[in-house]
């Protein structure tokens, strides 16, 4: 069975944890240095980015999560999770750090606010059938570096930003497929994990 951890310190960490669960997967709790250890990959949910950045700090976590993404570790974040795993954010509050890892520059709650949360079917590179999306106060990438790849865009009617990203053994999506009912990026996430 396949080890795979979800960052649990904010966010939507259950809604993660029951698809994981459902794919196969045995799921862990990180909120602790050790428990990341003990994972084979790890799931950044959505949330709020500047709380789980913060509280990553005092769980000392900031650099272990900075290490194993070095490291090669499979990484899967949603919505905050996506702007946590960024090199660059172009409208983050105070002080606010990421993870890093990907090679783009997001920018946060870029569709408005909670009331402007809407749902979009969406092509993404690899996959047979378009994804039912959902954006809930979503990030867009607004520059993609060249060691990253977009392998979604919004249509050109939806504003065209791209909102979903690989690179190495990372995907970010500002999106929520655990909440859609959309398996095939955690299906990723989970073939990566057993490669690695």
């Amino acid at each position: 069975m396949t080890r795979v951890g979800v960052l649990a310190l904010q966010g939507d960490v259950r809604e993660h944890a029951r698809v994981l669960a459902a794919r196969g997967a045995d799921v862990v709790l990180v909120r602790r240095p050790e428990e990341l250890a003990a994972v084979g990959g790890l799931v950044i949910p959505g949330g709020e980015s500047s709380v789980i950045d913060k509280l990553a700090r005092v769980f000392g976590l900031q650099q272990p999560i900075r290490d194993a993404i070095a490291g090669g570790m499979p990484v899967y974040g949603t919505c905050a999770g996506l702007i946590l795993l960024a090199d660059r954010i172009t409208d983050g509050i105070a002080g606010q750090e990421s993870f890093g890892g990907l090679d783009i520059t997001v920018q946060r709650n870029a569709f408005g606010s909670q009331v402007d949360s809407f749902e979009t079917a969406l092509e993404v590179d690899g996959f047979d059938t378009p994804t039912h999306a959902t954006f809930i106060r979503a990030p867009r990438v607004v520059e993609v570096g060249p060691a990253a790849r977009a392998i979604a865009t919004l249509s050109d009617d939806a504003g065209g930003a791209v909102v979903a990203v690989t690179q190495g053994n990372l995907l970010g999506t500002a999106f929520h497929p655990e909440v859609s009912g959309e398996t095939r990026f955690h299906d990723l996430f989970l073939q990566r994990v057993r490669a690695a």
